[in-house]
């Protein structure tokens, strides 16, 4: 156990989290640079005085369940999670679950993206945040119902699924979704939201199962080629570039096209008219 190494990671990490990051008001004469020790050790059940000796550098060795605390407290990515675990001489535990919370540079970045559908998934394809040209290229996810923000359900879920699925590309991209939530399940093992997802679509879809049951994991990404029947501009042809979101569990998925292309020229025409789905349409 290095426990000067720990301390100063400790301190340095408890610094960098705000209060309203994790539900905390900021209150008056705040001199601390981010959270106070008595906040981090509320956060983590744990004494404020067995956390203060950790940042000393004279606390105990801590266990897996106070780490794993601490790791939730100070909202650690999973490559900090796993430093926090080596410091202590421990094998780094697995993620319990996949972040919710897109970071804001990436949300900074879907704003400056006026001209090109960007969003963000996480490991069970759920949609996080999307731009203005994502809503209007693909439906806007704000006025789906509950609980169609998913990507896989709505692919084997809904009630066009089996039409959908005739499509050897949409057939391809299914086959992409099982093995990527398979391999979901394997890296975070106690997600509930998995879990839930999984028994949903194998109580709905005989499809699903099909593919579930051929345990593949293995997915080759690189530039795929999307086909979108859009409402008012039509058939539009794109490339899909998909970039991970290190420490997040999350994807960033941008359509682009070539310059000065029929794709081009209607999504700047996209642009201007908007969301034009029904309300009832999910990508």
């Amino acid at each position: 156990m290095d426990r000067r190494q720990l301390a100063d990671f400790l301190r340095s990490r408890r610094a960098r989290v705000q209060p309203a990051d994790v539900g905390l008001p900021a209150g008056q004469r705040r001199r601390t640079a981010g959270l106070r020790r008595e906040e981090v050790a509320r956060l983590a059940g744990i004494s404020v005085d067995y956390y203060a000796r950790l940042e000393q550098a004279r606390g105990p060795r801590p266990s897996r369940q106070v780490l794993s605390a601490l790791a939730r407290a100070l909202r650690l990515y999973d490559a900090e999670r796993a430093h926090l675990y080596h410091l202590v001489g421990e094998v780094p535990a697995p993620p319990s679950s996949p972040s919710c919370d897109v970071p804001a540079g990436v949300l900074h970045l879907l704003d400056r993206l006026d001209d090109t559908p960007a969003y963000v998934i996480d490991v069970k394809y759920e949609i996080l945040a999307w731009n203005s040209m994502a809503a209007a290229l693909l439906g806007d996810p704000d006025t789906w119902p509950p609980g169609r923000r998913n990507m896989i359900w709505n692919l084997f879920g809904g009630e066009v699924s089996e039409i959908a699925l005739a499509d050897p590309e949409t057939s391809d991209f299914a086959d992409e979704c099982v093995a990527e939530l398979r391999a979901a399940a394997a890296q975070y093992p106690d997600d509930a939201g998995i879990h839930d997802l999984i028994a949903r679509l194998r109580a709905a879809s005989p499809e699903f199962v099909r593919r579930w049951e051929r345990l593949q994991v293995c997915v080759r990404r690189g530039t795929t080629v999307k086909r979108v029947k859009h409402p008012v501009v039509g058939e539009l042809e794109l490339e899909c570039e998909t970039l991970d979101i290190a420490g997040h569990g999350q994807r960033l998925i941008i359509y682009s096209t070539a310059p000065g292309s029929r794709t081009a020229e209607a999504l700047k025409l996209l642009a201007v008219v908007g969301t034009q789905w029904p309300a009832d349409s999910v990508s």
